[in-house]
Parts: C-alpha cells; structure tokens; sequence
C-alpha cells in the first residue's frame, strides 16, 4: 500500500515537458485571483472584458438589461461530477428543466433585442434546454459536435457527440455566414467550360470554401500537449467556441459567459477582437483563466483556424506549410448583415 502510495506521489511530480496542461494549485493563484471582480458588481462599463468571481445567479442580477450581443453557455450536464471543490448531482428532468428556466430566464433579459444565444448540453439534457429556449427564444437550430474522447459502454453505443443549442431573440440577428465556411481539400475538381467549379486553385493546392452544417466533425478535444489545455474536466475546445463567436458577433460585441470554466470563451472572445464578461464561482478556474488571458495578449492562435479559415480534421501540417510559406489563400470575405429572417440552408 505504501509503495502504491510513493508510485502515485512519482507520477503526480513528474510532467513530461511536452505537456502543456494548466493545472497549478490555488495556493499559486493570487496573482491571477486579484484581477478578478468580486463581491459587489460595479459599473457596467468596469467589467468589460473582466472575470467575475461569483454565482452566475446572484451576478447576473446586478447586470443591467439587454446589455450583451451574444451569450455562450455550458451550464452543467446534469451529471453527478467533481469540478475541485465544487460538485453536482443528478437531477430528474423536471428539476433540471426548472434549473435551466431560472438561468435562462435571468440570461434572457441581458440579451440585445437582436442577441443571440448558445447552449452546451448533452443527449439527455437536450430536451429540457429545448423546452425552457423556445419559452424565451426563437430557436433556430440544434448543432451536434463528435467530441470522440469517452469511455465505451458495455451494454450502450459510446457517448461521443454533444448538443449546441442556437436561438436568436427576434427575427433580426447577425449570422456571419462566410466566416464560418470550412477550407477543404478538392480531390475530384469538376470544371465547367475550363474553369474550376466551386473550388480554386492556390499554391498548395486545389480548395473549397464549403458552407457550414449543424453536424462538426471537425473538433479535437483538448488534450495534454495542447498549450489550450487545462485540468477542468468539461473544457471546450477554443475552435468549437470560436465557430460560434465568429458566427453571430461582430468585432468589438461583448460576448457573455455565464458558467466561465477555466475561461475558454474569454480567451476566444479575446483572440477575435470581442469584449467579454465571464462569471465563475470556482476561484481555481478564475485564475486558470486569467492565465490564459493573459497568454492571449501575446498568442492569438487557435488550433484548426488559420489565416480567416476553418480547416477539415488531420491537417495541422497544411496549416502550418502555408504559414511557413507566407502564402495566403484568397479571403474568407466580408461578414455578412444581420438577416431579417430565418431561411433554410440549402
């Protein structure tokens, strides 16, 4: 026992140097902890682009109405889980449909008559976040990501896909179709009359710009050797959140963020040219945030976005050819208008 014991002492010490997990302990965190906003909110102009240390409940509160273009929210998943020190439990579906009706209810009103919201759930509390959204919103689509980590099931298919929920509050909305598309290699090029069909040719090869689904297949769960990646046990992937900020915001909207984590959708927002306001209660995740933060000022990278552009899965090495040759694909072009109404995709 002792010796298992001294084996585990070993392996929590020792951290290869390839990994990049932020993971330090509170006792290291007031440097970070004493850039955050607790207690009583001030002014909202104050917490701009400002961590809040509290419960989402009691802050959102104290922010005044239809103050935020946009919010992204992964509330828990109605799951029993340990998040360091804080823990949740599993509800039935009608106390976590009453759960979500109290957060969305207060989010709703701090949401700009031409906001947008979405929601973080999995498949068995999708159908209460849907219920307690069309309450509230329009809800426009549900978008489901292939996260691939996960155990398997013995006697169950494999949970690897995750709910996002999108609903905008009026029929005018901003949806920037054009800075969503995905950068992919043309393998079969169709030409009509000689030139290209829907795709062009660059340097490093033969491309099409294609247009976005409610089905992403092309996310990587952070994981150890990420710089990304941290020790909470939920974190999204900054390109996951990055799709939907580039999505339905515009360069300079505040982006809010009512169950922070460990700061993904801050750093994001940062990266993208958007304010943002988050609110966590866990202090240890505030200061992994401002970490972050702080790493953000000087590195505006995301994994999977390169030169205006989301790239399919497995080609990180392309990326970074065309960055080490300083050759630029042609733009991603201009952010659309806010449209007037819902219309299907083709």
């Amino acid at each position: 026992m002792r010796k298992q014991h001294r084996e585990r002492q070993t392996d929590m010490k020792t951290k290869s140097s390839r990994n990049k997990t932020i993971d330090f302990p509170l006792e290291e965190a007031a440097p970070y902890l004493d850039r955050c906003v607790r207690g009583d909110v001030g002014p909202f102009g104050e917490l701009r682009d400002k961590t809040i240390l509290g419960d989402a409940f009691e802050v959102l509160e104290r922010l005044p109405d239809r103050s935020v273009d946009l919010v992204i929210a992964d509330p828990y998943y109605n799951l029993s889980k340990s998040f360091h020190g804080n823990a949740s439990r599993k509800q039935d579906f009608g106390q976590y449909a009453a759960y979500t009706e109290r957060w969305v209810g207060k989010v709703a009103r701090k949401l700009k008559p031409d906001g947008s919201i979405y929601v973080c759930c999995d498949w068995k509390s999708s159908g209460a976040v849907e219920q307690v959204l069309q309450r509230h919103f329009i809800v426009r689509n549900r978008i489901t990501w292939q996260r691939e980590k996960g155990r398997g099931a013995g006697a169950n298919w494999k949970n690897a896909m995750e709910d996002i929920w999108f609903a905008t509050c009026s029929e005018t909305y901003t949806f920037n179709l054009d800075a969503v598309k995905i950068r992919r290699r043309v393998h079969a090029p169709y030409r009509l009359g000689g030139k290209p069909r829907d795709w062009e040719q660059t340097q490093q090869g033969r491309y099409r710009d294609t247009c976005p689904s409610n089905f992403w297949d092309d996310i990587s769960v952070p994981y150890w050797s990420m710089a990304e990646n941290t020790a909470h046990p939920t974190q999204k992937p900054e390109k996951l959140i990055a799709k939907l900020i580039l999505a339905s915001s515009r360069a300079g909207d505040i982006v809010l963020d009512p169950f922070l984590g460990s700061g993904t959708t801050s750093v994001v927002a940062r990266k993208l040219g958007r304010s943002y306001i988050g609110i966590e209660q866990n202090p240890l995740y505030c200061a992994w945030a401002e970490y972050r933060l702080e790493k953000a000022l000087g590195d505006t990278t995301i994994q999977g976005y390169t030169d205006g552009r989301f790239w399919e899965r497995n080609s990180c090495a392309e990326q970074l050819r065309i960055k080490k040759e300083g050759a630029r694909p042609a733009p991603a072009g201009k952010p659309a208008k806010p449209r007037p109404k819902d219309e299907d995709n083709e």
